[in-house]
């Protein structure tokens, strides 16, 4: 998908300012991205639904359809599109319910274009097609089949985001290995939040709950202070 194919990777941008959607715009075209805009969550949801889109940039301050709803109908829907949130919200709490909504990752207002660019093409790259991918993990009894992106546990398939999956396919490849938090955050957003975030908590609070609510015993264990690693007893 995307730039790897010599195929430009097809962006939407869901941004209701119309200077900064139009300066958003400009600004991937030129870094050779196909981009579709639009200014309310209707349109956002409705072009972010197309098999064609590989990411959408989205403003929680959306007209019609907020982001924070557009986000929640995505998934729900089994939309397994890469999410960037754009807001202008700062509080800590306003971003995990970005991300409790579904979305990858999120930047606050005011931004870098060179940090935007940088979180696309990290989002892009975690990005997999079916050429990618040839392998199946088996642990006990936690499977994941890489080129499907489905996960068992047991007899019992976790539907998981996009963002689980790699976070939970990151730690099976690395069984037993404990892998701190900036080595984590560097795999799977691109780059390190830093000590004060609490994304990767809540990610694993989310793998937690969904690997565990058949009755089965908790495989993703803490090693306090350092960061996380997969078990099986």
């Amino acid at each position: 998908m995307g730039n790897n194919y010599n195929v430009p990777s097809r962006l939407v941008v869901a941004e209701d300012d119309r200077a900064v959607r139009e300066s958003l715009t400009r600004a991937l075209q030129l870094e050779g991205y196909e981009v579709v805009a639009v200014s309310d969550g209707v349109l956002a949801l409705e072009e972010a639904a197309q098999p064609s889109v590989d990411l959408l940039l989205l403003d929680l301050g959306m007209p019609n359809i907020d982001g924070l709803t557009v986000c929640r109908r995505l998934r729900s829907a089994g939309s397994k599109i890469p999410i960037l949130v754009l807001t202008a919200r700062t509080e800590v709490s306003d971003r995990v319910s970005g991300l409790d909504a579904g979305a990858d990752d999120y930047l606050p207002k005011p931004f870098s274009l060179d940090e935007l660019l940088a979180r696309v093409r990290a989002l892009l790259r975690r990005t997999k097609t079916e050429e990618d991918i040839v392998s199946e993990i088996v642990l006990g009894d936690l499977r994941i089949d890489d080129a499907a992106r489905r996960v068992w546990r047991n007899e019992r398939e976790l539907e998981l985001t996009k963002t689980e999956f790699d976070l939970l396919e990151l730690l099976a490849r690395n069984d037993g290995v404990v892998l701190s938090h900036s080595a984590i955050y560097d795999s799977i957003w691109g780059y390190d939040f830093g000590p004060d975030s609490k994304a990767l908590a809540v990610y694993i609070g989310y793998l937690r709950r969904k690997t565990e609510e058949g009755g089965e015993s908790r495989i993703i264990q803490t090693v306090r202070g350092v960061g996380y690693t997969l078990r099986f007893s």
